[in-house]
């Protein structure tokens, strides 16, 4: 074998090994020695740290609300036309709407966050839609919220376990979501109640 054959052989290879960001976790891992014993106790808990991230479904793009708009008025007809354009004319006018006071009651208390995932569909909340939350409201049970757990921000509807504590509910039948149940040592808060949402096609 030559000098050359002997300089190839063993050693790290440039571009050898795990992606950054890919696997289970997405994001580097490490070796670390633990008890044979509790080996796959803590191969069931770290899968399990790994599912509920993946339920997680971070929101996206906070963003408040512009302070200097002025207030607009647009027209609110009486039609309930499902897919149909109102009639202009003056008498079926209902009223005169809004659109941020309509949207928001505290505007120093509300922000906007931009929904990823598909979670929460079936409550209406598409990837891509601006969540309207209000940290000013107290949160009770059946609202859908504004949560941080261990650091990352979901939005699921707010509900209780059996022995009284949290849990997060997504609004999704396909399966691919599951309740994140909050247990000792989670660090978990709720930043703000959803009061509404909106979307734009074009």
């Amino acid at each position: 074998m030559n000098d050359s054959q002997e300089k190839k052989a063993g050693g790290k290879r440039l571009g050898a090994g795990r992606k950054p960001g890919s696997g289970l976790y997405q994001e580097a891992t490490t070796v670390m020695r633990v008890p044979a014993s509790q080996k796959a106790l803590l191969s069931d808990l770290l899968v399990s740290y790994a599912q509920q991230r993946k339920n997680l479904d971070s929101p996206d793009a906070f963003e408040l609300p512009e302070q200097t708009t002025r207030p607009i008025a647009l027209p609110l007809y009486q039609s309930k036309v499902p897919a149909g354009f109102p009639s202009p004319a003056d008498d079926h006018i209902e009223t005169r709407l809004d659109p941020s006071t309509y949207l928001i009651d505290q505007a120093d208390s509300t922000f906007f966050v931009t929904i990823q995932g598909e979670s929460m569909i079936e409550v209406g909340l598409m990837p891509g839609d601006k969540a309207v939350v209000d940290r000013g409201k107290s949160p009770v049970i059946g609202d859908i919220v504004l949560a941080m757990i261990d650091g990352e921000f979901t939005i699921k509807t707010l509900a209780k376990q059996a022995d009284g504590t949290p849990k997060l509910l997504p609004a999704n039948a396909s399966g691919r979501y599951a309740p994140l149940l909050i247990q000792p040592p989670m660090q978990f808060e709720v930043w703000g109640v959803v009061i509404g949402s909106f979307r734009r096609f074009r």
